[in-house]
């Protein structure tokens, strides 16, 4: 499948190390997907374009460690077309992350974020990563089961769209977007 969503930094299918969830709560299998801008920060109609002007929703990092305390994990999946538009690459978004996981953490030990994926496609290529369509969420729960799993790395085998027959239930999983077309 071409397409695909993207990590910062790595192969979207590179080993995933996650942080224990607080107070050795056990994972529920759920997971909390959550847009970026506009549900963890505030969002610009010109696109966040760096570090420093990341500026957090009141309350985001104790919710994220909320959901934490609670069991679930929490993976990112952000559509990110400046990339695709060649406003600026993959680092500087990489950096942008940085620093929103830096400002919910100085606020909550607990907010951590256990993935983030990112679309760099625009809208017009109809890529399986770009929300609404569900290619991160389906990276996401795919690399978050390996990592709680004691399968090998090189095990993981990742399926999308009509390709990934034996899905989990995401009966529990939530997802958290400011627009309909995150969830369309």
């Amino acid at each position: 499948m071409q397409h695909l969503p993207c990590r910062d930094r790595v192969s979207i299918d590179a080993p995933l190390a996650l942080h224990p969830l607080p107070d050795s709560t056990p994972w529920s299998g759920a997971i909390a997907y959550l847009d970026r801008d506009g549900v963890l920060n505030v969002g610009s109609e010109n696109y966040v374009n760096s570090p420093s002007e990341v500026i957090l929703l009141p309350h985001a990092a104790n919710c994220v460690a909320r959901l934490r305390r609670s069991g679930i994990r929490i993976a990112v999946v952000t559509n990110q077309s400046p990339i695709g538009r060649g406003y600026w690459d993959s680092e500087n978004l990489a950096l942008i992350h940085d620093q929103i996981q830096k400002m919910l953490l100085i606020e909550d030990k607990d907010a951590i974020l256990d993935l983030i994926l990112h679309s760099p496609y625009v809208p017009n290529q109809n890529a399986w990563a770009r929300k609404p369509n569900p290619g991160m969420l389906e990276a996401a729960r795919q690399l978050i089961d390996h990592a709680e799993s004691t399968k090998e790395w090189s095990e993981l085998s990742m399926r999308f769209a009509d390709d990934w027959v034996e899905r989990p239930s995401e009966a529990d999983s939530v997802m958290v977007g400011d627009r309909i077309s995150d969830m369309a």
